[in-house]
């Protein structure tokens, strides 16, 4: 797997982003396709945090100035992408994120296996014990 043929099957997104932007970088990811579920879309997990760091020179910082630690109340959103759409994830998360350089990771997830149907539902419940 390379970063121009990044494989089949699902990968996780994980983004840090100011609160004031979340709803916008949220919508970007969606509407990319990040987030399918079966019949759901737009889907996300999201929890707060604080982000922490200092412009260094060069930097063009969104929030704060340049030599100055700053802390930002930011979220954590993980979204599920197919793998093949990859790079219009990326592209739209970035598009919609105001920071000069985001903070993010992607990785590939595990298949449900065959427990699970194509739409992610459970195929039978288990008999309580």
């Amino acid at each position: 797997m390379t970063p121009e043929h990044p494989g089949t099957g699902t990968h996780c997104l994980v983004v840090y982003v100011p609160a004031t932007h979340a709803e916008q970088v949220l919508r970007a990811l969606g509407d990319a396709g990040a987030g399918r579920a079966g019949h759901y879309s737009h889907t996300a997990f999201v929890s707060r945090g604080t982000g922490r760091f200092t412009p260094l020179p060069g930097a063009r910082p969104t929030i704060g100035e340049v030599g100055t630690p700053q802390e930002v109340d930011e979220v954590r959103i993980e979204t599920l992408y197919p793998a093949a759409d990859r790079e219009r994830v990326l592209r739209a998360m970035a598009g919609a994120h105001p920071y000069e350089v985001p903070a993010f990771s992607t990785f590939p997830v595990h298949d449900r296996g065959p427990s699970f149907d194509e739409q992610g539902r459970l195929r039978s419940r288990p008999d309580p014990a």
